[in-house]
């Protein structure tokens, strides 16, 4: 991205564009704003290279799976949690019946923790899940405007396909307003080790199969409102243009009166 920024020959701006995209940076908005362009440049800069931008490459902070959480009965659902522990107390009991009381409180501690631990990675998991669904859709809406406002040039049936564009314009508004909800929602739910047992705790969880949350987190939007207004005020203004361009066609196509 420091490259595409400092950008001079514009024959270097599609070779550019092409490699930030392949490097992950797959945010159309951020590389309109790195190289000085529009949103619908990025896109020809794109196809000129050969990639499609429908088809996004996922990076590693991408959580594809929200897969159900079994961390020695631990599901990290908070209305189980009590009844898990219980449970995850009961079964160590009975396979050390010889222990001391202190190898038990020990024990109760560590279960604690992954207790803990597990229901906090949980919740924190499901925000970031949510969140990069929801970017996912946001991008994928505001490109489709430029395809409905692209295929406007060739329709056989303009109206329709107008109208078709006119749709896409609100979805992605309201694409843009989920995706700002969500990514305050995950802003708010950090996730740390303030402890060795959290740490033994999160490799546990990590060695089950489940992801690491540390590059999702640090993928996050900081400032998801001002991104959120810039992004409606850009498609906003681009809508206004375009509904005066396409009043101008629309007049056009009228049949002369007698």
């Amino acid at each position: 991205m420091a490259a595409l920024r400092d950008w001079s020959k514009p024959g270097r701006r599609a070779d550019l564009v092409a490699a930030a995209w392949q490097a992950g940076e797959t945010n159309v908005s951020a590389l309109a704003e790195a190289a000085r362009i529009s949103r619908p440049t990025v896109y020809a800069d794109l196809r000129s290279r050969g990639i499609d931008p429908d088809h996004r490459p996922k990076g590693t902070s991408v959580i594809t799976t929200l897969s159900t959480l079994d961390i020695e009965g631990f599901t990290g659902v908070g209305e189980r949690l009590d009844a898990e522990f219980d449970a995850a107390l009961r079964r160590w009991a009975t396979e050390h019946p010889n222990a001391t009381q202190e190898e038990g409180q020990a024990e109760g501690m560590r279960l604690v923790g992954l207790m803990d631990t597990t229901y906090r990675y949980a919740d924190v998991r499901d925000l970031l899940a949510h969140e990069q669904v929801a970017r996912a859709e946001r991008d994928r809406l505001l490109h489709q405007v430029e395809l409905r406002w692209e295929a406007l040039g060739t329709a056989a049936a303009w109206l329709a396909a107008h109208h078709a564009y006119v749709v896409a314009v609100d979805e992605a508004r309201i694409a843009i307003d989920m995706w700002r909800e969500r990514a305050e929602a995950a802003l708010k739910r950090p996730f740390f080790c303030s402890s060795p047992r959290d740490e033994a705790a999160y490799r546990q969880i990590q060695e089950a199969g489940h992801p690491a949350l540390e590059q999702a987190l640090a993928d996050l939007d900081r400032t998801p409102a001002q991104t959120a207004e810039q992004l409606r005020a850009n498609l906003d203004q681009a809508h206004e243009r375009r509904l005066q361009l396409a009043a101008e066609t629309a007049r056009h196509t009228q049949p002369a009166s007698r």
